[in-house]
C-alpha cells in the first residue's frame, strides 16, 4: 500500500481576518510603565473564528513564535523576523505576510522610549467586540488581555523598538 503525503494548504492572508494592533501601557513590577501591543483578529475571515485562529497560529509558528510557549526575547534573537518600528508617533509591527500600524497614546511612546522595547501579545483568540475605530474601555481591555484563554492562546514577544534616524 502506498500513501501520499497530505498537501499543506497554502497560507492565505485572508484567513487572518481583520487584524488589529492595540497599544497600551501599564505599570510593570519594576514600578515603571511597560508598553504593550496586543495583536488579535476580529475572527471575521471566511470560515469564522476557527479559520482565523488556525491561520494566526500558523503565521506565528512559521515565524518562530510559539503559541502558549516561552517568552521570545527579540533582544537576544537579532534574526527574529518580527520587528517594531516606532516613528512619527506611530508603531509599525512588521513580519513576513503582515504589516500593521497603530497610533499609540503619548504615555506608550514615552514608555517605549524609556525601555527601548515593547511587549507583544499576539493571540489566536478572536476579539470581535473590539473593532477598529471604536474606543475600548479599560475594563474590557483588562478582561480580554488578562484572560487566561487569551494569554495561553498567544505568542509573547519582547520586541526591540527601532526608529528611523536622520
Amino acid at each position: 500500500m502506498t500513501s501520499t503525503p497530505s498537501a499543506t494548504r497554502p497560507f492565505r492572508v485572508a484567513d487572518l481576518g481583520t487584524l488589529v494592533v492595540l497599544p497600551w501601557s501599564g505599570e510593570a513590577p519594576d514600578g515603571s510603565d511597560m508598553p504593550y501591543l496586543l495583536a488579535y483578529s476580529l475572527g471575521d475571515a471566511d470560515g469564522g473564528a476557527a479559520t482565523t485562529a488556525a491561520a494566526i497560529e500558523r503565521l506565528l509558528a512559521d515565524n518562530g513564535l510559539p503559541v502558549g510557549g516561552d517568552l521570545v526575547d527579540g533582544n537576544v534573537r537579532p534574526s527574529l523576523p518580527v520587528t517594531l518600528l516606532v516613528t512619527a508617533g506611530a508603531a509599525v509591527l512588521n513580519m513576513p505576510m503582515l504589516n500593521a500600524q497603530c497610533v499609540p497614546p503619548p504615555e506608550w511612546l514615552d514608555a517605549v522610549e524609556a525601555r527601548g522595547y515593547a511587549y507583544l501579545i499576539f493571540t489566536t483568540r478572536p476579539w470581535p467586540e473590539a473593532v477598529p475605530g471604536r474606543a475600548v474601555e479599560p475594563e474590557a481591555l483588562t478582561a480580554f488581555a488578562g484572560d487566561e484563554d487569551t494569554l495561553t492562546a498567544a505568542a509573547h514577544v519582547v520586541l526591540p523598538a527601532r526608529s528611523l534616524r536622520g
